[in-house]
């Protein structure tokens, strides 16, 4: 049996990006450790905080319960504070995951890579999907790490999370021949969400397909994807796009995780992470 440790931006990033990889690895008997960046600071903020409790505080324990869900062995916050939107003033906190020394981050995840003596590693691409200061920053303190790691584990095999655009053109068609006219993942202001407009960089949404590497199934495993994400519920209600979409189209629209792995060409394939 294997370890895989999968690296994320903010709490919920795991539910949706790998939760379905991170679920079947820990059906499969491998080990499973979450690192989440960021406290989630810039959030929604729920009506229900009780006297004292913060949005961190609510969406640590979220990520706990969704680390349930998907049989997480072990989860580390490395605790920096979420950076905010591109052009935020929050990306200037001194405390921003964004501003965090990359060589400095990239050694405690080494450190975690070897301690746990990890067979696989997830970050993000080069733009984190969307462009958030946060999620490029995972790439960057990721790829760093790596090198760092690399002569204590040479066979580690590290793969980028990211979002299939074509896959995602196809499966908002899908959602608005149900019926969900502003389908995305966001249900974005009675708007139409497009994966083909600027993001919060300015580039589109993920990777075209022709870049991508492998596939993962993890339809068996959707209930438990579902699960993780309806875990966080200060950011995703029952009438969120994720939620509302019926079981089977559901499992049709996010059955399926997308990785670049390192050092191999692009191609996709369907796979999985441990082979």
């Amino acid at each position: 049996m294997g370890t895989l440790v999968c690296l994320h931006a903010h709490p919920d990033d795991e539910a949706i990006a790998t939760g379905g990889s991170m679920a079947r690895a820990h059906a499969e008997g491998h080990r499973v450790v979450l690192i989440v960046a960021t406290d989630g600071a810039h959030g929604e903020v729920p009506d229900d905080l009780a006297e004292g409790e913060t949005l961190e505080d609510r969406r640590r324990d979220e990520t706990m319960a969704s680390a349930t869900a998907l049989g997480i062995d072990r989860v580390e916050f490395l605790d920096y504070t979420d950076s905010g939107m591109t052009g935020w003033g929050q990306n200037d906190h001194h405390e921003a995951f964004c501003r965090a020394d990359v060589d400095v981050v990239a050694a405690r995840l080494a450190e975690l890579l070897s301690e746990e003596q990890a067979d696989v590693f997830t970050i993000y691409d080069w733009h984190g999907g969307y462009g958030h200061p946060d999620h490029i920053q995972v790439h960057r303190v990721g790829c760093r790490a790596e090198q760092m790691v690399r002569p204590d584990l040479p066979n580690l095999r590290v793969l980028e999370s990211t979002m299939n655009r074509d896959g995602m053109r196809r499966m908002i068609t899908m959602a608005q021949e149900m019926g969900f006219d502003d389908a995305g993942p966001e249900g974005a202001d009675g708007e139409a969400f497009d994966p083909d407009g600027p993001m919060d960089d300015g580039n589109p949404m993920g990777t075209p397909e022709a870049e991508l590497t492998l596939g993962v199934d993890v339809e068996a495993f959707i209930d438990s994807k579902r699960a993780a994400i309806a875990a966080h519920r200060s950011q995703v209600s029952d009438a969120s796009f994720f939620l509302q979409m019926p079981p089977d189209v559901f499992a049709q629209a996010f059955g399926r995780e997308w990785f670049i792995e390192h050092g191999r060409p692009p191609g996709l394939r369907m796979g999985w992470l441990f082979e």
